[in-house]
């Protein structure tokens, strides 16, 4: 069947499911079989939903998730009703991102109230990926990616193991890099710090602890020259490893530099390094606003 047949049919399903829904209000219905036709109706619905998604109808396909999610929290099936809100989030994340949101919140509801903070997690990070693609709200994606973190957190706590912690860093990171971005610089700098005294003693982790340590201390040199001087004496104390990093000696020459107000010595140390290791956006970014307070540098680049 092609995709305009199956529309059709999912609006036949869908019309099919409202009378089930009708019927089953009614007096006698309620005393004799009123919930089998509302579960009749929520299976409509969802095979309703499934049409939809195959025509790519994004929008009715979430529509008709969301009228099953309703009913199956009718019939007290919380597991069911969560499940289906994440569908008609799926779906309308397709068409409609707003919207996408509100079902996920709704899921998300459900899961804490269950005490499942984990898959509550998770749906906390797809709002938040929602928030940073699709309607561009970087202090709602913080403040999901937070809450994802937190719960992460404490799930980890509650088990005792370790998993909780690498989901939570990585969700604090992304908060860090959007506060730097958003020149929240004391924010940054306490969650890179963290972080990468999590990790410094982790065999597996602590190659990626220098990145943070660096990321910390360039947060503190905009803020303030003496302030990294002091932040890099303490990363070098606490994780000796760092000394003979890259990102330790490029900082070096960097805050060399910049005390002689030399640009031109910033930028050769900045291009040194970029021609080993590429230097992202976001490193770019913060390079540029240390090297905008040597005297005389106006919007200058790093090149």
């Amino acid at each position: 069947m092609d995709s305009s047949g199956k529309e059709r049919e999912a609006v036949q399903l869908m019309a099919e499911a409202e009378k089930r829904v009708k019927g089953s209000h009614s007096f006698l219905r309620g005393l004799f079989g009123g919930n089998t036709r509302v579960e009749e109706a929520c299976e409509m619905y969802t095979r309703a939903a499934n049409m939809f998604k195959i025509a790519k109808n994004w929008s009715a396909a979430g529509n008709a998730f969301c009228q099953a999610a309703k009913l199956h929290m009718q019939l007290q099936s919380k597991h069911d009703s969560a499940t289906s809100f994440v569908d008609a989030g799926n779906a309308y994340k397709k068409a409609d991102p707003q919207e996408a949101i509100n079902c996920l919140n709704a899921a998300i509801d459900i899961y804490t109230d269950m005490g499942r903070f984990t898959i509550a997690a998770k749906h906390h990070i797809t709002i938040a990926e929602i928030y940073e693609a699709e309607l561009v709200d970087i202090e709602k994606a913080i403040a999901h990616y937070e809450q994802a973190a937190d719960y992460y957190k404490g799930e980890e706590s509650n088990r005792q193991v370790g998993s909780g912690r690498g989901s939570a860093n990585k969700c604090l990171l992304k908060v860090a890099a959007y506060a730097a971005q958003l020149e929240q610089y004391q924010k940054a700098i306490e969650i890179y710090e963290q972080v990468g005294t999590n990790t410094m003693d982790n065999p597996l982790l602590k190659y990626s602890a220098k990145e943070y340590f660096f990321k910390a201390a360039l947060c503190h040199f905009i803020v303030d020259e003496l302030n990294a001087k002091l932040a890099l004496e303490k990363y070098e104390e606490m994780f000796p490893a760092f000394t003979d990093s890259r990102e330790c000696k490029l900082l070096k020459k960097l805050l060399e530099a910049h005390e002689e107000q030399n640009s031109e010595a910033y930028t050769e140390a900045v291009k040194e390094f970029d021609s080993i290791s590429r230097l992202d956006q976001w490193l770019t970014t913060m390079l540029l606003r240390i090297k905008k307070s040597i005297q005389g540098e106006g919007d200058g680049d790093l090149k």
